[in-house]
């Protein structure tokens, strides 16, 4: 009878989680909190390890108080652009899936069997396939994840370029804040002041 409970309990979880796919590798679970916190109170974040990921992080599990914070999170992502660190990130956000749990308890009623597949079972095929498919796939997600970090690492160098130059026309002003030199200039350049 626990185990019921226990699994009711967990379904109800399910459907107050969030999952969040493409979160940039440097993301922390205070960042992503604040971040989420705009929108919905957050209950806990679970990241999702990618172990054939050179950073490992790519996806997370975030919880919420309840169902209707869950779906407008989801509705807002879509409409908005989710602001990390102040950049802008192509997160996508769906409802979670029993599946995504690691943690999941195990269904009343059900029977897990595993087995090893030989090359005389009839599935052998099949399971060869899946597995160099998988492995293809895993190939392709390490790649384009190295491709973003190095975007992110772009954005994040004309950022801090664009930051300084501002930075310097800002001292450039305040050093031609003589009156002299300002009445001079607005004549070279034909302004009112």
């Amino acid at each position: 009878m626990e185990s019921t409970e226990e699994y009711d309990e967990f379904l109800k979880k399910v459907e107050r989680t969030i999952y969040l796919d493409n979160i940039s590798p440097a993301v922390t679970e205070p960042v992503l909190k604040a971040a989420i916190d705009q929108f919905a109170k957050v209950i806990t974040v679970q990241f999702i390890h990618a172990y054939l990921q050179p950073n490992g992080i790519h996806a997370a599990l975030v919880e919420v108080e309840n169902r209707n914070q869950a779906e407008t999170l989801i509705n807002e992502l879509e409409s908005v652009p989710f602001m990390i660190g102040g950049m802008p990130r192509p997160v996508r956000a769906q409802a979670a899936r029993i599946e995504m749990f690691a943690d999941r308890p195990r269904k009343p009623g059900r029977r897990i069997q595993c087995r090893w597949v030989t090359n005389r079972d009839p599935q052998y095929d099949v399971a060869m396939k899946a597995q160099k498919l998988v492995k293809k796939h895993a190939e392709e997600v390490a790649f384009l994840l190295n491709e973003q970090v190095k975007e992110e690492e772009q954005l994040a160098k004309m950022q801090s370029h664009t930051l300084n130059a501002h930075h310097n026309k800002l001292k450039l002003i305040e050093s031609i804040s003589d009156e002299g030199k300002l009445r001079k200039l607005a004549q070279i350049y034909e302004i009112d002041i």
